[in-house]
Formats: C-alpha cells, structure tokens, sequence
C-alpha cells in the first residue's frame, strides 16, 4: 500500500469523479468482446454439514449414503459465449464421488459471468458497473495501491441501498486509466443460497483484460434444517477471442435473428469420458492431501458396496422404497430408451396445488412421454388429471403433438378432455329479458349446467419467421350436469322465464367448427438446434387473431356461429430493475343460430392451477367464472408494472426475501358488466407469489380477490 501522499489524497477526494469514469467505461467494455471460446474447469468440494430423512428430498439435490459427508466434483467443459451475454456450456469430462453430476442448486450460472453486463446472472443480481447503479449502490473507495507497472489501482467498496437479493455487497479493484476491474468479489443471496464469489480478470495489455481468468465461490444451501456447503474452484483457458472491433460492421449494424452460432457448440459424444486419470493431464492445480483422501474413501465405499450386493439382496431393497418415495415425493424420470423418456409429476407436492378465491383449492397431476428421431421429428404425448375441491369437478385431458418439420415448427396437434362447465347462450338471452332492477344471485342460478366434451385436431405451420398459422377443427359435445329443476328451484324466477329457460334445454348438443390462428412475433430471435427452430423472444408485441366458423349437420352439429378473437401482449424493460407489461385483446360471437355456447379461447379461466409460474398478471382473479361466458362480446386490457423497490422499503426495514413488487390494472367491458375494474398489488418471493386485488363493477359493486402461486426451487 501507499502512503497516501498529497496527490493521492486527492485523487480519493474526487472519488465521485472516479466513480463516473468507471461507469462509463464499463459500458464500453460490456460487449467489446463479441465472442470467446473457451475451456473451463470446475473443482467443487461439497460438505454436508446437517441433513434428515428430508434431504434426498430436495428437487436438484443428490442422494448420499449415511456414512459420507464429504465429496467432491470435477468437471471439463468447453464454453461458448456470444454477446450479448449469450452462454453454451458442454461438459465432456466429469469425474468425483457422486453418483450422478448434481451439486448445490443453481450454482452452475456463476460460473458464466460477464461482470460488465447490466446484469450477472439472466436478468437477476444487478452489477455494480451497471449505467446507473448508483441509484441501488453506494460507493467508498477504500485504499490506492500501485501494481507492479506502478500504475494506480483504486480499491471500491459497494454496498446496497436497499436489502434485496437482487443486490449484492462487495469490492473491487479498478486499474486507473483504462479504468478496467482486476479483481471483484462480492456475496449475496439467491433463493436458498448463501454465495460470495471472486472473479480475478486477465492482465492489461493482453486478450483476457475484460475476461475473467479464475473464479472462486464459496456456497451454503440450507431448507428444512438441511445444511449443505461448497467450495468451488474454476479456471477458464481461451482459444478463440473476438472483439468487437475485428467484427465486420454489417454482421453489428444489420439485425441478424438467427442466434444459431451462439448455440451452437457441438462436443464429440465419444470424448465425453469419466475416467478419473484423464484429469491428471487437465487439471490446472494437483489434488491436495484433503482431496485425494475424499477419492480413496469412495472408492473404498465402491468396492465394499460390491462386496455386500452379492451376499444379500438388502440394498435392493432399500433402493425399491427409496424408488417408491420419490414416486410420490419428487419428479419422475424414466428413460424407456436411448430418446424416448416418460415423466411424471410428483403425487405429494404443494406446487401442483393452487389456490384463489374464485376458483378455491385446485390440484393437478401429469404424465409426459416424448421421443425424437433421427430426422428431428418429435412425438409428445402428455395427460393432465386434475380436481377443483371448490367446484367438486374432475378434469382430464388427453394431448398429443407430432413435429414432423422442425425447421419450420410444423407440428401436427389432437387434443381431447373435458373442460369447464358451461352455460347455454339461450338461457342467458332468456335472462337479459328480465328487467335490469332485478337482482338475480348468480351463486344460486347455477348456470354451469353443461359437460363439455371436447376433441381438437390442428397443424401449425410457421410460415416465415415469427409468422405462424394454424389450421383445424373443434368438436364440442355438451351434455346437462344435472336436472335443470334442480338449478332453477333455487332462484325465484318469473314463472315464464322459468319455463322458458327448462324448454330450451336438450339432452345434448352438438358443435362442429373449422378454425384458423394467426400468430405474428416481428423481429423474433431464434436458434437451430440441429434440424429443430426454438424461437427464443423479441423487442416488439405478439399479435394473435383466432378465427372459428360453427357449421350444421356434421357429426349432428347444431351450433352455428363465428367466433373472433384479437390478442396482443408485450414486455418491455423500463429499467435496470423494472418491467412493464401490458396485454390487449378482445372478442366477439356473430352469425348466431339457434343454440349456441359462448366458449372464446383467449378469455376463460382455468380452474386448475398452470404450473410453477402459474399467471397471476394478464388475467383477472376477482372477476367471477360464470361472466367468461355470459357475453357474446368482450373487450380487455391489462397493464402490471414490476420493480423491487416500490412500496414495502418505506414501511418494513428487511424486504430482502421480496424480490420484486407488482402494481396490477385489469380492465373489462361486456355485456351487463362494464366497466369492470381491478386494481392489485402483488409481492414476489423465492417461496410464494401472491396478489391482492380490488375490483370495481358497473361503478358500483366493490369486490376483493387474491391469488398465491408457489415458486419455490422453479428458478
């Protein structure tokens, strides 16, 4: 260290100075390097410092014998990386004393960092070079030293303004002049995880100034009263740099959206290996004492276990109620053969279950089977069962899609099941007649008096990038839930509506309806796998139109109508840690005759709970399920905007555990219910989501709702 002459006391009272000029720089240096390729090795010793029965429990976590509480990993990766911020990471050699390559959740992405990006990790953990950080940051400059070229390195401490897990704490050391980071370390939290990482960079002067050369963590995992820790070491060796400024300027000024090189890395399958001596020759440092001694222990294990399978069968047995828990405690995963798997959701676990207050206590189970070929054809087939507790109604449904030209997402689809009840358009036409001052209780006038068996056959098409069609039919087949004296007998109706509504209720009705839907993402990015597109996502909204022509007399329809449908929806990032998003849509019946069920596609509610990330913006959850289908018209719009700071760091102290906050506003009009208003406001957590909402209707009617979706080991 110095000592701190005049000239440098002056240099640290100008640290706002400073400050700047390291921001600015880093903007520059953010996609300066266009692309690398590189070796990346990762020595990882985990420590079980406490477990129970609950352990092998844990989504992500591996299954450990109960006389070991040390083990350690090591793996071999080549590592592609284009801007911006764009990974692909291949292992091709792994070895350790695990039975299979799992280690603490979520740690693999620190290990793929550009520090300069606004953003460490996806779209989580803020960087402290980030343009404008110093609105989340404070900064002190806590020494000046000099290196071995005597060139001045400041020494920047950071420190969140606010506690969020989307914030770190740390220190950094910047080189004055080229203002580039040597070194930075930083800890934090993410989820269930404790981390503090040191990322040391590449020398100046040479190809790897903005490149991290090493990069050491130190990690602890606790849930349910189990602890687990790990110490991580990783070092990465370049063979391809390429700057931005060795980038021709056509392929940087001209919108290319085809991503396939960033995705691209291929590795010999026949190189991948897990022979432990191969690491002798890859391994950057030797293995210390503490090290090889983890290695002996496990192999002695191995061969003991050998010893015991052929002199009793024990073991098997064990194996079996182990196999028998995760059945019904965790993720199945069958591998039927070398590219046909079958999976199912677990039959115990909270995430399969949602709750709100309009459609009450829901849970679903499913089973998947996929395969590919060696065309890159696919065949998915999944079925989905499911009970509403509330409604004391059973869904099942039964899908199945074949991609029979992956470069194109052709996908042939059949889908059939039984969907929400629903009501029959005559009787709430029957309905409309009654004078507008009478109060009817549609909690009692039980208007969900028909079954739906439905049956779907379609085939998709993308027919140029980000423009895709899609061409079927729908079959409907209703039939009554029940009587429907039973229904009427609780509501005080007049006597000839009464009447009325009972005539005009078949044994069954029939629909057939031809459809098309025309889905348009302008400037989709996307990546070829192979043969197979993946469209990944776009700066600009998603427009969706959905067309559906109800005819007679096929297979005994009845139901002529026209259904249309326009839909649009759009995220877009206002700030470093904010996001806006908005959806529009609306839909209209026409050309009805005779009987007919208002059934639109883009504007139901779901009475099963969607999965880990189930929607709690862009629907409306105080609104009740009959009005989805008691309009031949609607018209919607829905805007929710996120940030993490908005409300609850004025009145509570610790909101690290909420990682963002939301602002929700629907807005509906239809038939005898406009306008129709719900304002919500909404926490996110690693744990649960939940939303609260208020709902206004017809300027007069004050209603509440709320919805909670669990998120717990979904990221």
């Amino acid at each position: 260290m110095l000592s701190f002459p005049l000239v440098m006391q002056a240099r640290l009272e100008a640290a706002d100075s400073i400050i700047s000029r390291m921001h600015h720089a880093a903007s520059q240096y953010m996609d300066f390097i266009h692309e690398y390729r590189a070796e990346l090795y990762i020595k990882a010793q985990l420590d079980i410092i406490k477990k129970n029965r609950g352990f092998r429990f844990i989504p992500g976590l591996f299954r450990t014998p109960k006389d070991a509480n040390r083990f350690i990993v090591e793996t071999y990766s080549d590592l592609h990386y284009t801007a911006p911020n764009i990974y692909d990471q291949k292992i091709k050699a792994y070895t350790g004393t695990l039975g299979e390559a799992r280690e603490i959740p979520g740690i693999t992405d620190y290990f793929n960092v550009n520090i300069y990006a606004p953003y460490l990790m996806g779209q989580r953990l803020l960087s402290p070079l980030a343009p404008n950080s110093n609105k989340y940051y404070r900064y002190a400059i806590d020494s000046v030293s000099c290196d071995r070229q005597q060139r001045i390195e400041y020494h920047i401490r950071f420190i969140p303004r606010n506690k969020s897990f989307q914030l770190l704490d740390g220190r950094m050391t910047i080189t004055e002049g080229v203002w580039s980071v040597r070194e930075i370390s930083f800890k934090g939290q993410a989820d269930l995880l404790l981390f503090d990482c040191r990322i040391t960079m590449g020398d100046i002067g040479t190809d790897t100034e903005y490149l991290p050369v090493k990069n050491d963590i130190n990690a602890s995992f606790a849930f349910a009263f189990n602890i687990m820790e790990g110490y991580y070491e990783s070092s990465l060796t370049y063979k391809e740099i390429h700057h931005r400024r060795n980038t021709p300027e056509d392929s940087i000024s001209k919108p290319n959206y085809n991503l396939t090189a960033s995705f691209s890395l291929q590795c010999d399958r026949q190189a991948y290996t897990k022979d432990f001596a191969r690491f002798d020759s890859l391994r950057p440092t030797p293995l210390n004492n503490s090290e090889l001694y983890i290695y002996k222990r496990y192999k002695a294990r191995m061969d003991s276990m050998k010893y015991i399978q052929k002199e009793t069968t024990q073991p098997f047995k064990k194996n079996i109620w182990g196999s028998v828990g995760d059945f019904f405690l965790t993720d199945s995963d069958w591998k039927l053969s070398n590219n046909a798997t079958l999976q199912n959701s677990p039959f115990i676990n909270p995430l399969m279950f949602s709750y709100s207050k309009t459609t009450g206590i829901a849970y679903r189970q499913d089973l998947k089977f996929n395969t590919t070929f060696r065309n890159s054809q696919s065949l998915h087939v999944g079925t989905r069962l499911g009970y509403n507790f509330t409604h004391n109604e059973f869904y099942w449904n039964v899908g199945a899609e074949y991609q029979y030209w992956p470069e194109h997402m052709g996908t042939v689809k059949v889908n059939v099941g039984n969907g929400n009840r629903i009501g029959n358009s005559r009787i709430i036409d029957e309905l409309k007649k009654i004078p507008s001052d009478s109060i009817i209780d549609f909690d009692k006038l039980n208007l969900d008096l028909f079954k739906d068996l439905n049956f779907e056959i379609s085939n998709h098409l993308e027919i140029t990038n980000g423009l895709s069609v899609g061409l079927g039919f729908m079959f409907h087949r209703r039939t009554p839930a029940e009587h429907p004296e039973e229904s009427f007998r609780q509501v005080e109706l007049p006597e000839n509506v009464a009447e009325g509504l009972q005539a005009n209720i078949r044994p069954q009705y029939n629909s057939f309806a031809p459809r098309i839907r025309v889905e348009w993402t302008p400037g989709q990015y996307y990546y070829m796998n192979g043969r197979q597109k993946i469209n990944l996502k776009s700066r600009f909204p998603t427009f969706i139109v959905d067309y559906e022509r109800g005819l007679r007399n096929i297979f005994k329809s009845t139901g002529v109508y026209e259904r249309i449908e326009f839909d649009m929806q759009h995220h877009i990032r206002t700030g470093l840690l904010s996001n806006l998003y908005y959806r529009i849509g609306m839909g209209l019946f026409t050309n009805q005759e005779e009987t007919y069920f208002v059934d639109f596609v883009n504007f139901r509610k779901s009475n099963l709970p969607e999965g880990w990330n189930d929607e709690i913006g862009g629907v409306f959850q105080a609104l009740n399920g009959r009005w989805y289908n008691a309009s031949p018209y609607y018209v919607r719009g829905h805007i929710s905007y996120e940030a993490p700071f908005l409300v609850l760091r004025h009145l509570i102290k610790y909101t690290n555990h909420v990682q963002n906050e939301r602002l929700y506003l629907n807005m509906l009009t239809m038939d005898h219910l406009g306008p129709y208003f719900e304002l919500g406001y909404g926490i996110g957590t690693f744990v649960f989501d939940m939303g609260l909402f208020l709902s206004l209707e017809n300027f007069k009617q004050i209603g509440f709702g709320y919805k909670i979706t669990f998120e717990l080991f979904s990221k």
